[in-house]
């Protein structure tokens, strides 16, 4: 399960101050601080602006334009699905609602009592077993509503469904 360090102005600075002479550095620190702290946080703005010689603007654009980087720290147990083509063949659209109904959020978000964080990846490389599912960072192919179920379950939590009413 990822563990990520608390938001540290401190050490945002000196990740930063490792890519200052890098060319296209932007990129790779914003790498290395999600490695370290799960999420771009807000104040990790002006400092990427300041030490690269870039504007926020600039900054921020390039954090929204990647869906790989958030901006809010993520649930305790990340669940990549993959929407690639292969996956969508083998029935991933079906896996997709039910991971979404059953953990009541949405692509990018988390659920209310932090366990999960929901996101979308566009190929997992595991074609062959579509659809796939990584969660903190263990790949999963061939899963089925019951088996995500049992994945979420076994990562920490029971994942039983809401009782239906006839």
């Amino acid at each position: 399960m990822p563990r990520f360090a608390a938001w540290s102005a401190e050490r945002a600075r000196a990740i930063i101050d490792d890519y200052r002479d890098t060319s296209g550095a932007l990129l790779p620190a914003l790498h290395a601080l999600l490695v370290e702290f799960g999420h771009i946080a807000p104040e990790a703005i002006p400092l990427l602006a300041e030490a690269l010689t870039l504007s926020r603007a600039d900054v921020q654009g390039v954090i929204t334009f990647y869906h790989d980087f958030r901006t809010t720290p993520p649930g305790r147990h990340l669940v990549k699905l993959c929407r690639a083509e292969a996956c969508q063949s083998m029935g991933s659209a079906s896996l997709e609602d039910h991971a979404r109904h059953h953990l009541a959020i949405g692509w990018g978000e988390t659920t209310e009592d932090g366990e999960f964080t929901l996101e979308p990846v566009f190929c997992l490389g595991n074609c062959a077993l579509s659809p796939a599912v990584m969660v903190d960072g263990e790949l999963y192919g061939r899963v089925s509503p019951e088996r995500f179920d049992a994945i979420l379950a076994s990562a920490g939590q029971s994942t039983a469904a809401p009782e239906q009413t006839p």
